[in-house]
C-alpha cells in the first residue's frame, strides 16, 4: 500500500489507526465495528476472527479468539440493539489484550503472554448487529421486514430498540423453560415493557441459534460466560444448588469490577442465557450490566464504564 493510498484508507476511518488504543469517536454500529477488528487483524496477526454465521438481514456475527489455552471464557456483547455500548468495551478490551501481549505487559496481575498460552478468551462483541442498526440509524422503509416492525414501533422509538431484526428479544429466546416464559408474556407478568417480542419457538432467531451451537459444541472447554449489557451496575448469576462454585465465582467477580452480585429472580429465569448455560451446559454464566444513566447509555461514558469492569475482564479468565 502506497502513502497515498494510505491517506485514503485512514480518512475514510472512523478513528486514527496509528495509536496504540484506538478513539471511539463515534457510536459503533456493525460496519464500524468490522472497520475496528479489521485494523485489529492487520495489527496483531494472532487476532484470530472468524464469523459464527449471519444476523437475519444477513450481517455477519465475528468472533473473536485470543490465547492458545484450552479453557476458555466466553464474553458476549450487545444481546439487545440499545446495548451497542457494550460491543464498545468489549473492543477496547480487546485492543488492550492485543497491545499488552505484543509488548509483554502486565495488567494488575495478569502476564498477558502467560495468559495468552494458559488460556482462551472468545469474544463475541455484537450479537444482534441488525437490532444495533435500528437503533443508531433507524429502520429504513426499503426494510423487507417494514411492515412487521411498524407496530413495534408505534410506542417506542427505533433509537430504543431492544429486539433484534423482526423484533425478537434476544435475550428471551433460550431452550430453558420457554413454555413459561410465553405462558408470562401472554399474562403480562413477563415484567418487561419494551418493543421486543418473543417468538413461538426457542433458538428461533439464527443470532442465539448460532451461539448455542457453539456453546453446545465447545461447552467441555468453556469455563465461564459473561454477557455485558448496559444499565444496572450489577453482576448477576444463576443460583443453582448442584453448582455451588458459581457463587463462589462470582463473589469475586463482584470484587473485582465492583458491582454488586445478586441471584437472578424468577421472572428472569425463563429463556434466558443464564440458566440455560448452568442448566443445560454444566457452565457457570454471569450477566455484567455496566454503567448507568439514559437509555441507551451515551458514548462519552464508555471510558469511566471501561475503566470500572477493566480489572475483572482481565483477571477473570485466570480464575476458571
Amino acid at each position: 500500500m502506497n502513502d497515498k493510498e494510505r491517506e485514503e484508507k485512514q480518512g475514510a476511518l472512523p478513528f486514527d489507526p496509528e495509536k496504540k488504543m484506538l478513539d471511539y469517536p463515534l457510536p459503533v454500529d456493525h460496519s464500524r465495528m468490522l472497520q475496528y477488528l479489521d485494523c485489529f487483524k492487520e495489527r496483531y496477526p494472532f487476532v484470530q476472527v472468524q464469523s459464527m454465521g449471519s444476523s437475519i438481514l444477513g450481517r455477519s456475527l465475528p468472533a473473536i479468539s485470543l490465547g492458545e489455552g484450552e479453557t476458555t471464557t466466553v464474553l458476549i456483547g450487545t444481546h439487545q440493539g440499545v446495548d451497542w455500548l457494550s460491543c464498545v468495551l468489549l473492543l477496547r478490551f480487546i485492543n488492550e489484550y492485543a497491545e499488552g501481549y505484543r509488548t509483554g505487559r502486565h495488567i494488575y496481575n495478569t502476564y498477558l503472554p502467560y495468559l495468552f498460552h494458559r488460556r482462551r478468551i472468545l469474544v463475541i462483541p455484537m450479537l444482534n448487529p441488525d437490532g444495533v442498526d435500528y437503533c443508531l440509524n433507524g429502520i429504513k422503509n426499503d426494510n423487507p421486514l417494514y411492515s412487521r416492525l411498524a407496530c413495534l414501533t408505534a410506542s417506542i422509538p427505533p433509537a430504543r430498540w431492544c429486539g433484534n431484526a423482526r423484533g425478537v428479544d434476544l435475550t428471551h429466546n433460550y431452550d430453558i423453560r420457554y413454555p413459561e416464559y410465553r405462558a408470562a408474556c401472554r399474562s403480562g407478568l413477563n415484567g418487561k415493557a419494551s418493543n421486543a417480542a418473543p417468538s413461538d419457538t426457542p433458538e428461533s432467531e439464527p443470532e442465539i441459534a448460532y451461539l448455542c451451537n457453539y456453546l453446545r459444541f465447545y461447552k467441555d472447554t468453556i469455563g465461564a460466560v459473561i454477557s455485558l449489557s448496559t444499565q444496572g451496575e450489577q453482576l448477576s448469576y444463576y443460583k443453582q444448588a448442584s453448582n455451588p462454585q458459581a457463587a463462589s465465582l462470582g463473589k469475586i467477580l463482584s470484587r473485582l469490577c465492583g458491582y454488586p452480585l445478586r441471584a437472578i429472580a424468577a421472572e428472569e429465569q425463563n429463556a434466558t442465557l443464564l440458566p440455560f448455560c448452568a442448566e443445560h451446559l454444566g457452565v457457570p454464566a454471569y450477566g455484567l450490566a455496566c454503567g448507568y444513566g439514559s437509555t441507551p447509555v451515551p458514548l462519552e461514558y464508555y471510558f469511566c464504564i471501561y475503566a470500572a469492569i477493566r480489572q475483572m475482564l482481565f483477571e477473570a479468565p485466570q480464575l476458571i
